[in-house]
């Protein structure tokens, strides 16, 4: 990284998933001190506070299969221009959730830039359901999918009706549980899985190594989209969706560790930190520690 301006941009979002709880992750990683720590780091840091995000009791479900369509259309547009913003400032944008749907505004901002971007998503889910294939209609399982061009044409066509991905620069890092039309739909697709057992077989060294050739290929940079849900819920129990058999503590900080030292990371969101799950906030300052491993935080 070059650049040493931050911008944090909060998205204190849980439409879209059943859980409540995670609107307060933003809150939780700010109050475990990021603000400080990045500045410790020789970071200038921009918070930009919150996006303006309706609690569910104020709205109501109109199609199940697509649950709080037009509110999640709505925040993402907001998100799509504040990350175009961050990145025709030349800064770096870090966006805080909230659940994953806020990845569709985050990564159709990005695609507004004239630079080019691979993807690294760090999650226990493909987070590549579509319409025909939900099992949930939770919007948060389908942001990966609408990136890419594949869904409801309010999310596809938030930041212009186009593919805002380059499969062959998308790599998801720690899948455990996805839906059977879901992994069918990957399989299509050129995005590089890496799974659980490619982690417990290869190493996360090689596997976080393989990303970044394969992310930053032909690329301006890598956007970094880490859900906390992809560490084992041992280490990180407050999350909005919580799989036994994840990445461990020290894989976790290796691989934000070794795209550090990659010098490509552009842009960062770190997302489905649940308070309400959580144990004295451990969540949210594992969140925080790993953020900092990406920004350049050394043991020694």
């Amino acid at each position: 990284m070059q650049k040493k301006v931050v911008r944090i941009i909060g998205v204190p979002i849980d439409l879209g998933a059943d859980r409540r709880g995670v609107d307060m992750g933003p809150s939780a990683i700010r109050y475990a001190g990021l603000n400080a720590r990045l500045k410790r780091l020789g970071w200038i840091v921009e918070d930009y506070g919150n996006i303006d995000v309706p609690v569910p009791e104020t709205r109501e479900i109109k199609d199940k299969k697509l649950k709080y369509l037009e509110e999640i259309v709505q925040i993402n547009e907001q998100l799509h221009l504040i990350v175009a913003k961050a990145k025709k400032d030349g800064v770096i944008p870090l966006i805080l959730g909230g659940d994953h749907s806020l990845g569709i505004g985050t990564i159709a901002g990005l695609a507004l830039s004239e630079q080019s971007f691979g993807l690294i998503w760090f999650d226990t889910h493909g987070d590549y359901n579509t319409l025909d294939t939900t099992e949930s209609g939770n919007i948060h399982g389908m942001p990966l999918a609408i990136s890419n061009g594949l869904g409801a044409p309010e999310l596809t066509g938030i930041g212009g009706n186009n593919k805002k991905l380059r499969e062959e620069n998308t790599v998801i890092i720690g899948a455990r549980e996805m839906d059977p039309q879901e992994k069918e739909l990957l399989r299509r697709s050129k995005i590089k899985v890496f799974t659980m057992r490619d982690i417990d077989q290869m190493g996360m060294k090689e596997v976080v190594s393989e990303g970044i050739r394969i992310a930053s290929q032909g690329t301006d940079g890598i956007h970094i989209s880490f859900d906390l849900d992809v560490i084992d819920p041992e280490e990180a129990p407050g999350v909005g969706t919580p799989v036994p058999g994840g990445i461990t503590y020290r894989e976790a900080h290796l691989a934000m560790e070794l795209l550090a030292d990659s010098g490509y990371i552009s842009s960062m969101d770190v997302v489905e930190v649940n308070p309400i799950l959580d144990n004295h906030n451990k969540t949210a300052k594992l969140a925080v520690g790993l953020i900092c491993s990406a920004f350049g935080e050394r043991i020694f």
